[in-house]
């Protein structure tokens, strides 16, 4: 299936997507922030990047901007908890595929993951 890059930075959460990709039979490479994330797409490619926006080092928007403009067939989506961050990604709404908010559960993000990968 797809190489999916997730960049989160609370093990807890990492742990729980990583496992939520990995039983759709996608490939995964986590780490914890944006930095690490930009290191590992200069290393290997990949299908789609999934990240939380408030990250230290490097945020999510900021790595998805970067991405964006340096990859940008590859799909984004944007996991996020707090309203403020929610409204400043929904600005960038045409570089991003979905921006999906916290809580959670396996069938959403699956999902969203899905229709990203099929073009959806």
């Amino acid at each position: 299936m797809a190489h999916i890059l997730i960049a989160e930075d609370e093990v807890a959460v990492r742990t729980f997507l990583i496992r939520a990709m990995e039983s759709q039979d996608h490939s995964v490479t986590a780490v914890a922030d944006g930095v690490q994330a930009l290191h590992a797409l200069q290393k290997g490619e990949f299908d789609l990047l999934l990240s939380y926006i408030v990250m230290p080092e490097m945020d999510g928007i900021s790595l998805a901007l970067q991405v964006s403009r340096d990859k940008p067939e590859m799909p984004i989506i944007l996991i996020t908890g707090f309203a403020k961050e929610r409204q400043r990604a929904h600005n960038l709404e045409s570089l991003m595929h979905s921006i999906v908010p916290k809580p959670f559960d396996l069938e959403k993000i699956c999902g969203v993951v899905k229709n990203a990968l099929d073009g959806s």
